[in-house]
């Protein structure tokens, strides 16, 4: 059974309902956990008291909420390989499919700097973003996958975490000079306020900002990595002890990198490129095998509904925080808003802050929940 279900991956069909071998229920499963991790990483009843799991990390060191992003932008690497696998094969003009790839990366950068706006207004829109990096990374990884070979992004992937290792430790910034890596003030942070218009993130700096992208375009480098693995014509067993093993190896390798190049997701450093992938690799070993092959897919199914349509969801939780935020529930001359009187409506109970934001977080998760399974249920997936 397991051979008939990774044998079946780059089988055309639409996008999975369980039941359905044609495509990976796990690697939905796994896209749509990341989705709900973002959306509860982004959704705290309060900022300064959120759940410690869901806190991404000051600034060296990783947690829970640090992971989260680059296992998105690394299952878009390994999604790539499956669905333009499937397109070459069908002997689509590579040109045709730049075209569109084009198209849906100006989209969905398009619609992240429409969410920035509605936050920040014109006058202090933020260019760079969640989604905006998602853009970039998809195209030059798409466009890698046309028209390079494997061997080819192994090299360039591993150049640019080399380079860019040594650009930050050894290029020196004016005012601050060579090798320094505090925030703000670091060769990535200096190129930002050079070439980056707009608001930035942190004032003087942004996470997502343009150097800091080119490591990123690695992890979905070794996403397609994975992919190239799981479409190989190893039996189904192999494929997963492969993904495994590479997986624990990037992970052994990111974390003796972080002895001189510190785990860091604002710098999106060398180190936690290989740390995060090997993690993910490791995840996506470990889904497919209790997902498609045990076929436990019960557990799952709510993950499953969320990563068929990720990126709506992302996009709707951006949506539906703003009457939560904006709309004042106080008294007059009463600055209170619907968030807001839920913690202290929750607290006064006697619950601890940080459960109560977690409970926040929770709700409006399930609350973003309910219009992506009404999507689901109608067999509607927007390619976005």
């Amino acid at each position: 059974m397991a051979g008939n279900v990774i044998s079946q991956l780059t089988t055309p069909g639409a996008p999975p309902y369980f039941g359905d071998s044609k495509r990976l229920a796990s690697l939905d499963a796994f896209r749509g956990l990341t989705i709900v991790g973002m959306i509860l990483v982004n959704s705290p009843g309060d900022w300064d008291i959120a759940y410690a799991p869901l806190k991404h990390a000051s600034w060296n060191g990783i947690t829970l909420a640090d992971v989260i992003f680059p296992f998105f932008l690394f299952i878009v690497g390994v999604s790539i390989v499956l669905a333009y696998t499937r397109r070459l094969r069908e002997k689509l003009p590579r040109r045709k499919i730049v075209i569109k790839i084009f198209k849906r990366t100006l989209l969905i950068f398009a619609i992240g700097l429409l969410l920035n706006m509605g936050q920040d207004g014109f006058q202090h829109l933020r260019i760079t973003g969640v989604l905006q990096r998602i853009a970039i990374v998809f195209f030059v990884a798409v466009l890698l996958f046309l028209y390079t070979g494997i061997r080819t992004q192994i090299i360039l992937g591993s150049a640019i975490l080399v380079t860019y290792w040594l650009a930050l430790w050894l290029v020196p910034v004016p005012g601050t000079g060579a090798g320094i890596m505090e925030p703000g003030r670091n060769l990535a942070a200096w190129v930002d306020s050079i070439l980056l218009p707009g608001r930035m993130y942190q004032g003087t700096w942004d996470p997502e900002g343009i150097l800091s992208t080119f490591p990123a375009i690695v992890t979905s480098i070794t996403g397609m990595v994975a992919g190239r693995i799981l479409i190989s014509r190893n039996p189904a067993e192999k494929k997963l002890v492969i993904l495994f093993s590479l997986g624990f190896l990037l992970f052994l390798a990111g974390g003796a990198w972080n002895w001189v190049f510190p785990l860091n997701k604002n710098l999106w450093t060398s180190s936690f490129v290989l740390f995060t992938s090997g993690l993910a690799m490791m995840a996506l070993a470990a889904f497919i095998w209790v997902v498609d092959v045990l076929e436990h897919k019960k557990w799952c199914e709510v993950f499953v509904i969320f990563g068929t349509n990720a990126i709506t969801a992302y996009v709707l939780h951006g949506l539906l925080k703003a009457p939560f935020i904006l709309i004042n529930v106080g008294g007059p001359g009463e600055e209170r808003n619907i968030m807001g009187a839920f913690m202290e409506r929750v607290t006064g109970f006697g619950v601890p802050d940080q459960l109560a934001s977690l409970s926040w977080a929770l709700l409006f998760t399930s609350l973003c929940f309910v219009p992506v399974w009404l999507l689901y249920r109608k067999k509607i997936f927007i390619r976005v």
